[in-house]
């Protein structure tokens, strides 16, 4: 067993729980969405990248390209929310738009795992 292996796999697949967690739920009614769960898929997903950083192969390179994709979006997410929250309340407009890019930081973590199971599937023992 390769505990760096390990490891990374932890993180990967918990940002994308985590993302997942933050997401599901209606996207215009905001009390269904913590603002500190999105911070935890924030931090995650910043591990997660730096621990991809060490693969020089070229699925390694696409790993870290797809974490960078959900950690720009989720930062973005954010931002929004930052920006626009006016005490405990955000319009549903500028919630949907929290929701849509964190949707999208989903959709590349769900191919970050994919391609890291392929990966491991396809490695020698």
């Amino acid at each position: 067993m390769n505990l760096d292996k390990v490891i990374a796999g932890f993180f990967i697949i918990f940002a994308m729980t985590l993302n997942f967690g933050f997401w599901y739920g209606d996207a215009l009614d905001m009390n269904m969405h913590s603002k500190y769960e999105l911070f935890a898929a924030i931090v995650v997903n910043l591990i997660a990248t730096v621990l991809k950083l060490g693969d020089k192969t070229q699925m390694g390179s696409v790993l870290i390209a797809t974490s960078l994709v959900a950690v720009l979006q989720l930062i973005m997410a954010a931002t929004i929310w930052t920006i626009y929250a006016e005490g405990d309340y955000i319009a549903p407009d500028h919630f949907g738009e929290i929701i849509s890019l964190s949707s999208g930081a989903l959709l590349a973590n769900i191919t970050s795992v994919i391609l890291y199971i392929g990966d491991t599937l396809k490695s020698k023992r």
